[in-house]
């Protein structure tokens, strides 16, 4: 009897001693599970980048988020300071299954893909130009990131890595979406240890949320609030404004309700690399591809539904100039 007591009584404990490990370790679930839903968003607003506050910073792009009551608001780009030797891939919203589908971001010792969206600021489709590790410090291209380089001495200049792509669409794949899948490198990329976003980045999001400024429905694509200098700093001399919208700005044809998926759609499977959709990281991307149309049903079988068409979603591209990295 106490010897079965005894070893009841180390099962809860090694039990307890594994729920924090199970909470603070990344994983996969964490990386491939998004939000569904039938609208896009809208474009990405155009703003400039805040002073980055220091040594160690870097940045993670502005984003549109989704809330089941509003739709969508923006979260504003931020600096944070970094895990030493880690970069940080963009979350990104995807085509897949009929619905657009959020992707989360994370960190990891190379920047994988992010639906080929130009967030700016060195993060102009694949891959990340604004900076690099050297050994335990960050080195900032002064290029596409607005450094103050009397306080923040690792810099360097690099304009070759500057690429022209002066989109401002909010998404990947479906109609009016950027038409783009990643490269083999990218793959491999996404294989590779992850980090989860930090608790500086959860607080950056859920402050956004708390502002109704900051839906779609009320800024109409250009939020007050386009970017901070720190997470969780929204007033002060580190806000910026949105200059702009990206695009004209539509108010969806459904509520955010009907617009909500009851379950998250699958993404759809990367395509093999062996055709070349872009070029690599840093180069200039050529034109892109549209895809090809589904072939007619075999006469003797009862004709499938078609597929899905895309819905509306909420802005079309257009074209405007960036400000260094936007």
């Amino acid at each position: 009897m106490k010897l079965h007591r005894s070893v009841h009584f180390l099962v809860i404990t090694l039990v307890l001693l594994m729920i924090p490990a199970a909470l603070s370790s990344p994983s996969s679930a964490q990386i491939a599970i998004g939000i569904s839903v039938h609208i896009g968003p809208p474009a990405l607003p155009v703003y400039e980048q805040p002073l980055c506050p220091g040594p160690g910073y870097l940045w993670t792009p502005g984003y549109w988020a989704w809330d089941d009551d509003d739709g969508y608001y923006w979260v504003p780009g931020t600096w944070v300071v970094a895990p030493v030797g880690m970069l940080w891939t963009p979350g990104y919203w995807g085509w897949a299954g009929g619905l657009y589908v959020w992707n989360p971001g994370y960190w990891g010792p190379h920047v994988g893909f992010y639906g080929g969206i130009n967030y700016g600021f060195g993060y102009g489709g694949a891959g990340f130009v604004g900076g690099e590790w050297r050994g335990g410090a960050f080195f900032y291209n002064t290029a596409v990131v607005h450094v103050d380089t009397v306080h923040v001495t690792n810099v360097y200049v690099n304009r070759t890595v500057i690429v022209n792509n002066e989109s401002h669409v909010a998404f990947n794949g479906g109609e009016g979406g950027v038409q783009i899948h990643p490269t083999a490198q990218e793959q491999a990329y996404a294989r590779e240890p992850h980090q989860a976003a930090l608790a500086a980045q959860t607080q950056q999001e859920h402050a956004a949320h708390q502002d109704r400024a900051n839906f779609a429905s009320v800024n109409h694509g250009a939020p007050a609030v386009a970017a901070t200098a720190r997470p969780g700093e929204f007033s002060g001399r580190g806000v910026v404004a949105a200059r702009s919208a990206g695009a004209p700005y539509h108010a969806p044809a459904m509520s955010p309700r009907e617009a909500r998926a009851s379950s998250p759609a699958r993404t759809e499977p990367a395509r093999p690399s062996n055709t070349p959709n872009r070029e690599q990281p840093g180069n200039t991307r050529p034109e892109n591809a549209r895809p090809q149309n589904q072939g007619r049903p075999n006469a003797s079988k009862p004709a499938a539904k078609p597929a899905p068409k895309p819905p509306q979603h909420e802005n079309a591209p257009k074209e405007e100039k960036h400000d260094k990295g936007r």
